[in-house]
């Protein structure tokens, strides 16, 4: 395994219909929705471990504490960013950002571990 600091991944999407507020139930606004958000963050954590894991490892999420600091209307463009900021062991460390254009519209931290995902599965049977 070759995770080291300072790796970073991205992720992008365009604010519709399926990750709005008012769809996700939590909230009753056509803005994008707070845990769509979480999970933009989660993608380009995941992105920025592409091609460093053996094969048949994965990561699961274990924290992610996140500010909403900005809402984004129907057709925004998003744009997630995650940080590699340290390593123990399985366990790996996040910066995460989400922005529309260059404006930051949320921030935190996030945390998942490195898991093989035949294992883990076994384990939920």
């Amino acid at each position: 395994m070759s995770i080291e600091v300072g790796l970073k991944g991205e992720a992008t999407v365009v604010v519709n219909e399926h990750n709005i507020a008012k769809t996700m139930k939590s909230g009753a606004l056509e803005v994008f929705a707070t845990p769509a958000m979480c999970a933009l963050m989660e993608e380009a954590a995941v992105a920025a471990l592409k091609g460093q894991l053996p094969d048949g490892d994965g990561t699961v999420g274990i924290s992610l504490s996140i500010s909403h600091d900005k809402a984004s209307a129907m057709g925004a463009q998003i744009r997630a960013e995650a940080k590699v900021t340290a390593v123990n062991g399985r366990k790996i460390s996040y910066e995460v950002a989400a922005y529309e254009g260059d404006t930051c519209i949320g921030k935190g931290t996030h945390e998942r571990f490195v898991i093989n995902n035949e294992k883990f599965m076994s384990k939920l049977k």
